[in-house]
């Protein structure tokens, strides 16, 4: 197989007061993420940070560099949500540039898993294990989790929350700040109305791309599907995402997401029709295939939201005192 050919940080120009900052990932299936860089007066706002890793602030720096920009122009900082690859270099660029940092206030969900990161595994590693996941693969995740960290250089907290209402300014107008948890209970996107973008963060790409945070809000798939809901309502013509290029039809991308949560949502719900299932016993109906190293977080943690979805919408429930937790249809 041929060695995947190595990410370095890139800069480039979409529209004038727009750049792109497309920045080096190590994970095989997500090599990079963006971050945006918009023109703001004398300097810039920028859009996301990338991951706190070795190197990670060079990349940065080399793709501001190449769009003839440096971290000193950087006047305001905003993470569209708190994940390590879009919140994790926050601090450092603080430091560096004496910037403040906006971001929505629902940060639990990193100040847990930074504040104590071995208990934040010891959580990760009891709901795998409670899902049904065999003890031979946990442990190979576990050590590797304590070989990658975190990703987030620091927990800061912002200088101004994030929240409905908010505007930030740049030479394009003012981008109104639209609240979309379910990937994130952090997450929002930033609309232009004037220049119909839409900044949509993780909550919109351009290929279809499920994952909700677990374990904070009773539904993150219904808010998602919410926060599609509330997306369809604006106009955006071009739609900067958190990942891969810019896209136009943003219409047809929440069609193709909402489908996709109803085709896996139904497939779990399907895979129950015989017997009460563990999360992990439900993973190749839903997916098509059993877990792997690479995926085995990401899936584990997609399928609980569904089964929580299911439940939360009356069609599922667990089985009282099983464990692992096994789930059943509700009229059972």
């Amino acid at each position: 197989m041929a060695e995947r050919r190595r990410e370095v940080g890139r800069g480039e120009r979409v529209v004038p007061g727009v750049w792109r900052l497309r920045l080096p990932l190590p994970w095989p299936g997500v090599p990079h993420c963006n971050a945006w860089a918009l023109a703001a007066g004398d300097g810039i706002v920028l859009v996301d940070t990338g991951m706190h890793q070795p190197g990670s602030l060079a990349h940065l720096e080399r793709a501001l560099g190449q769009v003839n920009l440096r971290l000193e122009h950087v006047r305001l900082l905003v993470c569209t949500h708190a994940h390590a690859d879009h919140y994790g270099q926050a601090a450092t660029i603080m430091e560096r540039a004496g910037c403040p940092l906006w971001i929505h206030p629902a940060l639990e969900h990193v100040r847990s898993y930074v504040a104590d990161p071995d208990g934040g595994t010891a959580r990760r590693l009891e709901v795998a294990r409670q899902s049904g996941v065999p003890e031979e693969p946990l442990a190979a995740w576990s050590q590797a989790r304590r070989v990658t960290g975190s990703g987030i250089a620091a927990l800061v907290e912002p200088d101004r929350p994030l929240t409905e209402g908010a505007t930030v300014t740049t030479d394009l107008g003012h981008w109104h700040v639209v609240e979309t948890p379910g990937h994130a209970p952090s997450h929002v996107c930033l609309h232009q109305p004037d220049h119909d973008m839409l900044i949509s963060g993780d909550h919109l790409l351009g290929r279809v791309s499920l994952y909700y945070d677990l374990g904070y809000t009773p539904d993150p798939v219904g808010e998602f599907l919410e926060s599609l809901d509330k997306v369809a309502r604006l106009k955006a013509r071009l739609c900067l995402s958190g990942h891969g290029k810019p896209f136009a039809d943003h219409v047809g991308h929440l069609r193709a997401n909402r489908e996709l949560v109803a085709e896996r949502v139904e497939a779990a719900y399907g895979a129950l029709a015989d017997g009460s299932r563990s999360a992990y016993d439900l993973i190749p109906a839903i997916y098509g295939t059993g877990l792997t190293a690479g995926t085995a977080a990401w899936w584990l943690t997609e399928t609980n939201c569904y089964l929580r979805h299911l439940e939360q919408t009356g069609r599922v429930s667990n089985v009282e005192g099983e464990r692992p937790t096994m789930w059943r249809h509700a009229d059972r």
